[in-house]
């Protein structure tokens, strides 16, 4: 299920988005960027659709997820 962000407080949103920025672990290539930056882009892709908040029943988790792909997902589910 999809988790609106506008329903979210900004405080809220940013801690998600921070939570998953450190458990993800990924190498942004040769130049570093800090953790602010990795958040202010992930938060960027969400208000632009790219990616998506989801919750999952199953799980009782919250995770970000690439937003075609999850769509693709419902699609083939339904």
């Amino acid at each position: 299920m999809i988790i609106p962000i506008t329903e979210l407080s900004t405080d809220v949103l940013h801690s998600i988005v921070e939570s998953f920025v450190l458990r993800e672990g990924t190498d942004y290539g040769a130049v570093e960027i800090s953790l602010a930056e990795k958040v202010e882009q992930v938060l960027q892709q969400l208000h632009d659709g790219e990616i998506v908040l989801v919750y999952s029943e199953l799980y009782e988790s919250v995770d970000i997820v690439d937003a075609q792909h999850f769509n693709q997902l419902n699609q083939r589910n339904n």
